[in-house]
């Protein structure tokens, strides 16, 4: 309808509508129609400012409002493009009717034409009040974008709707992936943004996220509120960003992270296992780093100490975490370093350090050549025995987690004791019939044929031990 002044009303069929929304959710709509602008033209970023008179401005530099854009419909354009906010046409109207009910004075300006709100019959039902748009031609044909201009808001209206957006949080992005962003967390909640608004706010999440590939569910949760949205509806994207994210930065807090679930302090993120599993992969492959959990730290205090020496970053984890990494493969395709993992590494890579009977002190020496009188007592060197040995160092025993005492090498036909048991006969004869059992016996420790297999041993010394006294 046109009037002689050539206004015309555009009838927004709104009587009252969304009574809980303040007039920040209304600057919202402003804003993310805004950016939606940017997103599809590549116009550069819209201006907040304010005039003396005390009016907000809002200013886009797309391609300009037109009254059409009032009618509620879906549009085609921000439906094909996953990065846009908004896609039903419904905000804007929401956010006029918002306005009006708030006692925000509205002045709307682009090349199209110039709109202000007003009460009205209803065209044809003159009973009906409804608000309208009433619609002036442009003083301006060569204006770029569209300015809103909103009387009647504080600046405190505008920082909180301004405080739903990305932009102007703040929160920096730690990692992009093709589903979303992982950011920095600031203030006391993480939130949750989907294609950059926020929806939702967690106080114990490690990051902040930007969602920006939806799922079915997302969509769903949606509502023309945008807030408050479920976390069931966003955990699974949540998961997918975190599960793509390849760089240090994020495996390495993630994975500290992990120590908090001793002391009650871990973060949700960490509270699914394949999360705290990739992290873990991840982190194997950038860094020379060994999981241990809490049991490994107590039990294993050498490997610990050995690997802090070898340049390994010590990494503790939960025993859930540790089943799942065990005899696994990091993201680059190489074995994960557990407790079990390092001792292997550790025995590959070991060389024995060897000590001839000449750089022997008088003690040792005194000591090593009562070999003979041991072997004997125990019924003389066996064939499989090919020598005894004398090394400084040792491989990691599966046992004790430190370095062995003594070993027997079936390959080589070697029984080898560590230098230090030559402090003391007993000692040295203690670890050198140990390891002759190991020989004779072809076992383990810790097995029963072993253990017969040193009962026998026992018995004999005793034996001969005790025939030679009687002689």
């Amino acid at each position: 309808m046109e009037s002689k002044t050539g206004v015309r009303k555009f009838d927004l069929n709104v009587e009252k509508i969304l009574e809980d929304w303040e007039v920040h959710h209304g600057i919202r709509e402003i804003i993310a129609n805004a950016i939606d602008e940017e997103v599809l033209t590549d116009c550069k970023p819209m201006e907040i400012s304010k005039d003396r008179e005390g009016g907000w401005h809002f200013r886009d530099f797309g391609r300009g409002l037109k009254y059409e854009h009032l009618t509620q419909k879906e549009s085609d354009e921000k439906l094909k493009n996953p990065h846009v906010i908004g896609k039903f046409g419904i905000g804007l109207k929401d956010a006029l009717a918002t306005f009006d009910r708030r006692k925000i004075k509205v002045f709307i300006k682009s090349r199209h034409g110039e709109m202000t709100l007003g009460k009205s019959e209803k065209h044809g039902f003159e009973d009906l009040i409804t608000l309208h748009a009433y619609i002036r031609p442009p003083s301006d044909p060569k204006f770029v974008g569209t300015e809103f201009v909103l009387k009647g808001c504080t600046a405190k209206d505008v920082e909180k709707a301004k405080d739903l957006f990305l932009i102007f949080s703040g929160e920096k992005v730690v990692e992009e992936t093709k589903h979303g962003a992982v950011l920095e967390r600031k203030g006391s909640s993480a939130r949750i943004y989907v294609n950059g608004v926020r929806v939702a706010e967690e106080e114990n999440f490690l990051y902040s996220y930007n969602i920006t590939s939806l799922t079915k569910a997302i969509r769903k949760a949606l509502n023309r509120e945008r807030t408050n949205v479920g976390r069931t509806a966003y955990t699974g994207r949540v998961k997918s960003i975190l599960l793509a994210c390849g760089t240090k930065p994020v495996a390495r807090q993630l994975v500290e992270d992990l120590k908090g679930y001793q002391d009650g302090t871990l973060h949700d993120e960490l509270e699914w296992t394949d999360v705290a599993v990739h992290a873990c992969r991840l982190l194997n492959s950038l860094e020379r780093v060994v999981f241990l959990t809490p049991d490994d730290l107590m039990r294993a205090g050498y490997i610990v100490d050995r690997a802090k020496g070898d340049g390994y970053r010590v990494v503790t984890i939960p025993e859930n975490v540790r089943e799942k990494i065990h005899g696994g493969l990091d993201a680059a395709g190489k074995p994960m370093v557990d407790l079990s993992g390092f001792q292997t590494q550790w025995n590959k890579s070991f060389k024995f350090d060897f000590i001839d009977e000449k750089d022997m002190t008088p003690r040792e020496r005194e000591i090593f050549v009562m070999t003979k009188a041991i072997l004997k007592l125990a019924g003389g060197k066996p064939k499989c025995v090919r020598e005894v040995k004398i090394s400084k160092t040792m491989r990691i025993d599966p046992l004790s987690l430190r370095e062995s005492s003594g070993l027997w090498e079936e390959s080589t036909g070697k029984i080898i004791v560590k230098r230090s048991q030559l402090e003391s006969l007993q000692k040295y004869a203690g670890t050198l019939l140990h390891e002759l059992c190991h020989a004779e016996s072809g076992t383990q420790d810790v097995t029963g044929e072993f253990e017969d297999e040193l009962t026998s041993l026992v018995g004999a010394i005793t034996a001969r031990f005790l025939e030679d006294e009687g002689e």
